[in-house]
């Protein structure tokens, strides 16, 4: 490729890059606007709970589970190596509560949720309904993207609740139950170390600004995919990747400012 040519690229792609971001704050401006003025459509944010949300537990959950007793069973041989075993239950609270519990449950809820919701968008497009919502003097920001980007805020908090007390369970079911460590002090170490306003309220805004994004991009590129089966397969392949990364790059902001003001 000449200079010539590769100058080129480069500025078609950072075109590309900024059209593309302004036409995502438009998308947004357009989904805060349609999140607060009425008409509201409170049965379809009802069912997208359920879609979003109940339809995610069980993956949840039993990965919560998992990645507890994964926790449990490294921090003990871990720490049984410099006789600090008792302190199980603060490393693995903390490791739930700040950082695993938020970032594992919004990829979860990512590839199984977001991932639906982009083809479910896309698919709209694809067989024109959403023009034909449009010729019913219908926005479909009011009765599609909305809906399913508010459940999405809505339900990340609960589910990463759910994953930290199913990764808790399951490192007391390895420590306690397998490893013989005593329960009290357990639960004891694990009572002391976690605050509720730094440790807890930090893990339900990092909840809450991975719902926003989970939610954000899902339905923003179902919402431009191309009308076409290719469109469709593109639009749920970009969301995962696109919201891994963002709930990634994301964390280390949030943690680094959340860490910065304690």
């Amino acid at each position: 490729m000449t200079p010539v040519a590769l100058v080129r690229e480069l500025g078609f792609r950072a075109i590309r890059v900024v059209a593309e971001l302004g036409s995502m704050l438009l998308f947004t401006l357009s989904f805060l606007r349609a999140a607060v003025v009425p008409p509201l459509r409170p049965q379809r944010f009802v069912d997208e709970i359920y879609n979003l949300g109940v339809l995610s537990l069980v993956i949840v959950g039993v990965s919560g589970f998992a990645v507890g007793m994964v926790l449990g069973l490294q921090g003990y041989n871990t720490l049984v190596r410099f006789g600090a075993e008792g302190s199980l239950g603060a490393v693995v609270g903390l490791s739930l509560v700040r950082e695993l519990g938020p970032v594992l449950t919004a990829l979860l809820v990512t590839g199984r949720a977001g991932s639906a919701t982009a083809a479910e968008i896309s698919s709209m497009v694809t067989s024109e309904q959403l023009d034909g919502l449009r010729m019913m003097s219908v926005d479909p920001m009011d009765i599609v993207v909305a809906p399913k980007a508010i459940a999405m805020i809505f339900v990340m908090p609960i589910l990463t609740s759910l994953f930290v007390l199913a990764g808790l369970l399951g490192a007391y079911f390895i420590g306690v139950g397998l490893m013989g460590l005593d329960a009290g002090v357990f639960l004891s170490s694990l009572k002391s170390s976690i605050r509720f306003a730094d440790d807890i309220g930090g893990c339900y805004l990092k909840a809450l600004i991975f719902g926003f994004l989970a939610g954000l991009i899902a339905t923003f590129r179902g919402y431009h995919a191309t009308p076409t089966a290719a469109g469709v397969s593109a639009a749920t392949t970009s969301t995962v990747v696109v919201t891994s990364v963002a709930v990634l790059i994301g964390d280390y902001f949030l943690t680094a400012l959340w860490g910065f003001q304690i």
